[in-house]
């Protein structure tokens, strides 16, 4: 009984220190997403277009993404008002993190399933889960830690991290194996953000095992192109981009009716739920086009509005990170921000022909567990730091206020 009390009086005090502002924010994407999800997926989900034919509830895919979004919601509560962020400065704790992500990287290479030209999903029953989404938070906590560790000397001398280097060009090398072009992309843009942050441009990012992990993968993808095993997918995706019109009945099919969709909409769109082109026109109409879908039924004003959430977000964590003297924290914002906001890039631009379409989802918009896991533990871990960060602002405050007490007391 005092250890539950105990426990209440803890989340009591965390609460006071709690970025709320960014908290309703990530609570109002995660709803939008759910209430999209079911206008995109519905009528798909009776008719079977969805399930390999197989004809189930309207609500089906409605119910998966609430599950996803309730565990979310645990998990951030959890990681935000419950966690001690000391734990994640643990030498054993960073090693157990990469060590499982490393291992189910090395599963997914064995057991996993083919999904649109990638196998990148490991069946867990009641979600397929996708180890490269577990990559980018386990990145995210092992590049800070070993930087602010190391940090200045880093910026001189990157011998000082040559065996981590290693180990993410060795993460990144199993995440290009599964064939997952798209996810590879995002987490180098996330490593590159959290590098340059903290000083070290990208010149010194390409010496050393960096630059033998880059001419590697270059190497893979050079053979791929040559030899004409390049997957027909990603063809298809580059050579559509500049006129996805010409090819619209075949290649271009998903692009020139994302971008009818998103024309159709104009100002104010058609209404929720009275979107057309999500009735079988749209492929993955409730994943990756879901924004293609918004756009439709809720306009030019409700595509900005979910922009501006997500912009928020990605502008709070880059605030905090100027908020605290410690590389830990900072890296961590940078990194959650440079996830958010290079997903959401990538998202939009390939709808929209601005680059070729990856199959990345929206955060917290599109159908997916692993995907809403993946980034509502990246929003638990931009609370905790915001939390700890208000902490010792007010630890400091006291301090500055008792040095400035004492000669009074003695006047």
């Amino acid at each position: 009984m005092n250890n539950l009390k105990n426990i209440f009086r803890y989340i009591g005090r965390a609460s006071k220190f709690i970025d709320y502002p960014l908290l309703i924010t990530y609570v109002i994407l995660c709803l939008i997403g759910l209430v999209m999800v079911y206008s995109a997926s519905m009528v798909a989900a009776t008719k079977g277009t969805l399930t390999g034919g197989l004809e189930v509830a309207g609500t089906h895919f409605y119910n998966r993404q609430l599950m996803y979004v309730i565990m979310s919601f645990i998990v951030v509560f959890f990681i935000a008002f419950m966690m001690n962020i000391k734990i994640l400065k643990q030498v054993k704790v960073q090693m157990w993190i990469m060590s499982i992500t490393f291992i189910v990287l090395c599963l997914t290479l064995v057991v996993g399933k083919n999904i649109n030209g990638s196998k990148s999903w490991i069946s867990l029953g009641f979600m397929n889960l996708q180890a490269s989404e577990l990559l980018k938070i386990a990145f995210i906590l092992y590049i800070s830690y070993v930087l602010s560790k190391k940090l200045p000397q880093v910026r001189t001398d990157l011998k000082l991290i040559a065996m981590p280097l290693t180990l993410v060009g060795i993460c990144l090398g199993l995440v290009l194996l599964q064939g997952d072009i798209g996810q590879t992309l995002l987490i180098t843009i996330i490593i590159v953000s959290m590098f340059i942050y903290a000083g070290i441009g990208v010149q010194k990012l390409v010496k050393g095992p960096v630059l033998f992990v880059i001419i590697a993968l270059l190497l893979v993808v050079g053979f791929f192109i040559i030899s004409g095993m390049m997957p027909h997918y990603l063809k298809a995706r580059f050579s559509t981009l500049m006129n996805p019109f010409s090819s619209e009945a075949g290649t271009g099919y998903h692009l020139s009716n994302s971008l009818i969709a998103i024309g159709n909409g104009g100002l104010f769109g058609r209404g929720l739920g009275n979107g057309i082109m999500k009735l079988g026109y749209l492929p993955e109409a409730h994943t990756d086009f879901i924004f293609a879908v918004i756009c439709e039924e809720l306009g030019l004003i409700g595509g900005l509005f979910v922009i501006s959430l997500l912009f928020f977000i990605v502008y709070r964590a880059f605030v905090l990170a100027t908020k605290t003297p410690s590389y830990f924290y900072k890296l961590i914002c940078i990194g959650v921000a440079s996830y958010i906001g290079s997903q959401t890039f990538v998202n939009l631009g390939g709808i929209s022909a601005t680059i070729p379409l990856t199959g990345v989802p929206l955060p917290f918009i599109s159908f997916g567990g692993s995907s809403m896991l993946s980034l509502s533990i990246a929003m638990g871990l931009l609370l905790l730091v915001g939390k700890q960060i208000k902490m010792d602002e007010r630890k400091m405050k006291k301090a500055k206020n008792q040095k400035v007490d004492i000669p009074r007391r003695f006047n």
